[in-house]
C-alpha cells in the first residue's frame, strides 16, 4: 500500500504528553512551536490516509485541519476538516439549496476565500510599494529588495522555538 505525507494543523500547541500518547502507532514530527505535525501514513489514497489519521488521532490531539502534504495532479491540496454540528448542518442546507454536494460547496468557498486573501495581500503590498515610491526612486527600492532577498537566501530567518 502506498504511503502519503500529511500535515496536521493543531488548534493549540500540543503538550509533550499528548505528543507521546499520539505516537502510539503513528510516527509524528512536530514543528518547533508544536502547532503543526507531519507524518507519513500507509493507505490506498491521500483521502483514506487523512480519514484514518482523523479517526486514529482525533481523540488524542487538538486537530484543526489535516492536509495532504503534496498537491494532486491538478495542483489541489486535499483538506480534512471536522465541522461542529451547527456548521455541518448549515453547510448541508446551503448545498441542498444550491443543488450541490456539501464537499463541493465547501471546496468552492475555501478556494474563493483563499483567492480573496491572495488578492488582498497583493493589494496591501502594492499600496506599501506605492508609498515607498513616493519617497524613494524605483532603483533604490529595487536595490534594497535585492539586498534583502540575497540576505534571506544566505541567512534564512530562524523560527521561534
Amino acid at each position: 500500500m502506498p504511503h502519503h505525507a500529511a500535515e496536521i494543523a493543531l488548534t493549540r500547541p500540543v503538550t509533550p504528553g499528548e505528543l507521546r500518547h499520539a505516537h502510539c502507532g503513528v510516527s509524528l514530527a512536530a514543528s518547533a512551536d508544536r502547532t503543526r505535525l507531519m507524518t507519513v501514513y500507509s493507505a490506498r489514497s491521500p483521502a483514506s490516509a487523512l480519514h484514518a489519521l482523523r479517526r486514529r488521532l482525533g481523540t488524542r490531539l487538538p486537530i484543526d485541519v489535516l492536509t495532504a502534504h503534496y498537491p494532486d495532479r491538478h495542483g489541489q491540496v486535499l483538506l480534512n476538516v471536522a465541522l461542529d454540528h451547527t456548521a455541518d448542518r448549515a453547510l448541508h442546507q446551503a448545498a441542498a439549496v444550491l443543488g450541490q454536494r456539501p464537499q463541493d460547496l465547501l471546496r468552492r468557498r475555501v478556494t474563493a476565500a483563499l483567492a480573496r486573501d491572495d488578492h488582498e495581500r497583493a493589494r496591501r503590498l502594492e499600496v506599501r510599494l506605492e508609498s515607498l515610491l513616493t519617497q524613494h526612486t524605483p532603483q533604490d527600492v529595487l536595490a534594497c529588495v535585492a539586498v534583502l532577498l540575497h540576505r534571506h537566501q544566505h541567512h534564512p530567518a530562524r523560527t521561534a522555538p
